[in-house]
C-alpha cells in the first residue's frame, strides 16, 4: 500500500484514516451542529488540552513523515507537527503554509517557492531552503515517492538563496503547487532515520511525548503562523469507530475524528455533543481492472457495470443517506468539477445489452474483493452484488483482512472496492491513479487518449482553458475508465459542546487544528 494513497485516503477516511490527505478543501463543506455553523462565535479562548480520538491500528504504527502512513492517529500527529509546503484551503484548494507564496516560468516547468519569513524548527534553529531541499529529495528518494512528486527528480529540486527552493520538471505543470500539499513535510536536512521519532518540525504544535500510538502535544510559541489558542493536543488511538464514538459521549475525550453515520445517528439527540457533517468527504469507487486478460477489458463491460449501480439506493442504505450521488468522476469537489455531465442513471436493460454486445460470460460468478477498514465499504460490495443479479450478473462478495488486501489486491485485483479521503482535485486523480504511469494506477488503465488529455490541462498557464480541457478530460473518465464511483460519503466527526472552531475542511483539511479553542 502507497503511503500517498492510505494518507489520502483517510484524511477523510481515516483513512478512513489513512490519510493524506485530502479533500475536499475547496468543497465548500456544510457542517452541523455548533462546529458546522462555525463553532467560532466570541472571542477565542487561550489554554486547554484539546483530547482527540483517532482511528490505528498498533500493527501499522510508523514515526517517518515520509514513510507510510497507514493510521490516521499518526498522521494527525505528523501533521501538526511538520508542516507542508503548502495545505488545502477554504476558498482555493491550495493555500501557503512553509512556502509563503510560488512562482512558475513562462512554459510551466520551473516552479520557485518562497520559505516563510521567521519559520524556526522546534529548536529554535532557522528553516533554510537547504532544509526543504533535503526533506524533498528525501521524499522523492522513497518507494513511493516518483508518485509523491510527479515528473520531479530528485536532481532537479535546488535552493536558491536562503529562502527559495527551486523545482525543475520533467514536463510543464500548471498543477504542481497541488501537489505539495499532502506529504511535503520538512525536516532538518541531515536528520538521520534514528533520529526522526525525535525530530524537531516546525509544526504549530511539538512532540511531548509519544506511546504505543497514542501522544501529547503542545503548543509551538515560535509558530510562524496565526496565535495558537491551545495549551496541548492529546492524541489516543482507537482501531474501531464505536469505540472512539463511545469514548466521546462518555466524555473520556473532546473530538472522534470520523466517527461515521451511525454515532452520527446515535450523538444526534444530545445536546452536549456536535455533529460535524461534511459533504463529499470521501470517495468509495468499485474499481474494474482494465488490462487485458481481466473480465473488464472491454468498455462496454465497464459501462455496463455502471449502469447497473442502483447509486441512490446505494447511498441511502450504505451510507445512511449520509452522503450524495456520485457520476464515475473522481474529485467531485473541484470547483472545475464538470457538472454539465449528464448524470449516469440506472439502465439495466443497456446494461444487459452491453454485455451481449461484448460477449461477456454470464455464467461464471466474479468475485467483487472489499475489506472493512472504513464502515460501510463491505456494504456497498454487498448491496452492489444483490443489485447485479437484476442483470443476471453473478457476484460473489470476499471480505479480505486490511493488510492482505492492500497486500495482494489493491492495484492488481479484477474487481475491489477502495475508497479515497480527498476530493478537491480533478487533476490530483488523475496524475496519481489514472495516467498509464501513475503509481497508483489502480486499474491498470492505459489509455492514449486520456494521457494526452491530462498533458494538455497541465501544461496550459490560462485558468479558463485548462478548464475546458479539463472537461474533455472528465468525460474520457467518465466513458472509460476502470471506475464505477457511486458515491460520496460525507465525512462525520463528533465533538464536545466546548469545542470551537473546528476546521470545516474535507480530507486533509481535517487534521489542520490549530486553530481550536475550547469554550
Amino acid at each position: 500500500m502507497g503511503v500517498t494513497r492510505r494518507q489520502l485516503l483517510w484524511a477523510g477516511a481515516g483513512i478512513g484514516a489513512a490519510g493524506l490527505l485530502a479533500a475536499c478543501e475547496g468543497s465548500g463543506s456544510d457542517a452541523e451542529g455548533t462546529a458546522a455553523s462555525g463553532g467560532a462565535a466570541g472571542k477565542p479562548r487561550a489554554g486547554g488540552t484539546l483530547r482527540v480520538g483517532a482511528l490505528g491500528r498498533a500493527s501499522a504504527i510508523t514515526r517517518d513523515p515520509h514513510g507510510t502512513q497507514a493510521n490516521e492517529s499518526d498522521y494527525l500527529v505528523l501533521a501538526l507537527v511538520f508542516d507542508t509546503l503548502t495545505v488545502p484551503g477554504d476558498r482555493t484548494n491550495t493555500v501557503p503554509r512553509l512556502a509563503t507564496s510560488w512562482e512558475s516560468s513562462p512554459d510551466l516547468k520551473t516552479w520557485k517557492f518562497r520559505v516563510a519569513a521567521g519559520a524556526v524548527f522546534h529548536d529554535g534553529t532557522p528553516v533554510t531552503a537547504e532544509d526543504v531541499v533535503w526533506s524533498l529529495k528525501r521524499l522523492r528518494d522513497t518507494p513511493s515517492g516518483e508518485a509523491r512528486l510527479p515528473g520531479i527528480q530528485a536532481k532537479n529540486i535546488r535552493a536558491e538563496g536562503d529562502d527559495t527552493v527551486v523545482l525543475a520538471s520533467d514536463y510543464a505543470n500548471a498543477e504542481l503547487p497541488v501537489l505539495t500539499r499532502f506529504t511535503t513535510f520538512v525536516m532538518k536536512k541531515g536528520t538521520k532515520d534514528s533520529e526522526i521519532a525525535k525530530a524537531p518540525g516546525t509544526g504549530p504544535f511539538k512532540l511531548d511525548w509519544y506511546r504505543g500510538g497514542n501522544a501529547r502535544l503542545v503548543r509551538n510559541d515560535k509558530w510562524y503562523g496565526p496565535a495558537v489558542h491551545l495549551d496541548a493536543i492529546e492524541i489516543t488511538m482507537f482501531e474501531t469507530p464505536q469505540a472512539m464514538a463511545n469514548a466521546l459521549l462518555a466524555g473520556q475525550i473532546d473530538l472522534a475524528s470520523n466517527a461515521g453515520a451511525i454515532a452520527a445517528r446515535t450523538a444526534g439527540s444530545r445536546e452536549d455533543v456536535q455533529v460535524l457533517r461534511r459533504r463529499d468527504d470521501m470517495a468509495m469507487p468499485i474499481v474494474m481492472r482494465t488490462a487485458e486478460g481481466s473480465p473488464f477489458a472491454d468498455e462496454r463491460v465497464r459501462e455496463a457495470m455502471r449502469l447497473i449501480v442502483d447509486r441512490e439506493a446505494m447511498v441511502k442504505q450504505v451510507l445512511s443517506g449520509y452522503g450524495t450521488v456520485a457520476n464515475d468522476i473522481l474529485g467531485t469537489g473541484d470547483p472545475a468539477y464538470a457538472k454539465d455531465i449528464p448524470q449516469r442513471e440506472r439502465d439495466l436493460a443497456r446494461a444487459r445489452q452491453l454485455l451481449k454486445d461484448a460477449d461477456f460470460d454470464l455464467s461464471k460468478t466474479y468475485e467483487l474483493v472489499t475489506t472493512e477498514d472504513i464502515s460501510g465499504l463491505a456494504d456497498s460490495a454487498t448491496l452492489f452484488a444483490h443489485q447485479a443479479r437484476e442483470a443476471g450478473l453473478k457476484v460473489k462478495v470476499v471480505k479480505q483482512e486490511s493488510g492482505a488486501f492492500w497486500e495482494k489486491t489493491w492495484k492488481t485485483g479484477d474487481f475491489y472496492t477502495t475508497y479515497w479521503g480527498t476530493n478537491d482535485s480533478v487533476i490530483f486523480f488523475a496524475s496519481k491513479t489514472m495516467t498509464s504511469k501513475a503509481g497508483q494506477n489502480e486499474s491498470g488503465w492505459s489509455d492514449s487518449g486520456f494521457d494526452a488529455a491530462y498533458r494538455k490541462v497541465i501544461a496550459t498557464p490560462d485558468a479558463g482553458k485548462r478548464a475546458v480541457a479539463l472537461e474533455d478530460l472528465q468525460r474520457i473518465e467518465y466513458d472509460r475508465s476502470g471506475y464505477l464511483l457511486w458515491g460520496m460519503a460525507d465525512g462525520i466527526d463528533l465533538a464536545a459542546a466546548k469545542v470551537r472552531n473546528l476546521p470545516r475542511l474535507a480530507g486533509y483539511g481535517r487534521v489542520q487544528l490549530e486553530g481550536v479553542w475550547l469554550a
